[in-house]
């Protein structure tokens, strides 16, 4: 244990920074090093850190209750590649007029959708109503 006096003549002697690491510790603890030093290293990692990220994107995929059966694996076959390059999805299915009254067959049309999806994946985030329609989200396993 050494006095803070101490310390800060020891590091002034040195040309460096006297540095509180644990200020709640009894007696704080404290470091001598070259601050500034300090200060780029931690940028440094914090940016090969954030590089090694995975970033996720989300692709959007739009049906209808009343889309037809070509279309729909057309739009099959394009969630099955961006679920195989590794971005989440986001499936909607669109009510117009009349069809709000039938949310139950768009709710089963949808799930039908999400299970002839090939590319192996997981239901990220439920069926969930919003005003236009429904929506789920999924993931890349």
């Amino acid at each position: 244990m050494m006095s803070s006096y101490d310390a800060l003549q020891i590091a002034r002697e040195r040309t460096l920074d006297l540095v509180e690491i644990a200020p709640m510790a009894k007696p704080p603890v404290c470091k001598i090093m070259d601050y500034g030093k300090f200060q780029y290293q931690q940028a440094k990692q914090d940016r090969v850190q954030k590089a090694k990220q995975k970033k996720f994107e989300i692709k959007g995929i739009r049906i209808g209750v009343r889309t037809d059966d070509h279309d729909l694996n057309f739009k099959k076959d394009q969630a099955d590649k961006f679920l195989k390059k590794g971005n989440k999805l986001k499936v909607e299915i669109m009510l117009r007029g009349r069809e709000k009254a039938h949310q139950d067959l768009a709710r089963q049309t949808l799930l039908e959708f999400v299970k002839e999806i090939s590319a192996p994946h997981k239901i990220e985030q439920e069926i969930k109503r919003y005003p236009g329609g429904f929506n789920i989200i999924i993931s890349p396993i």
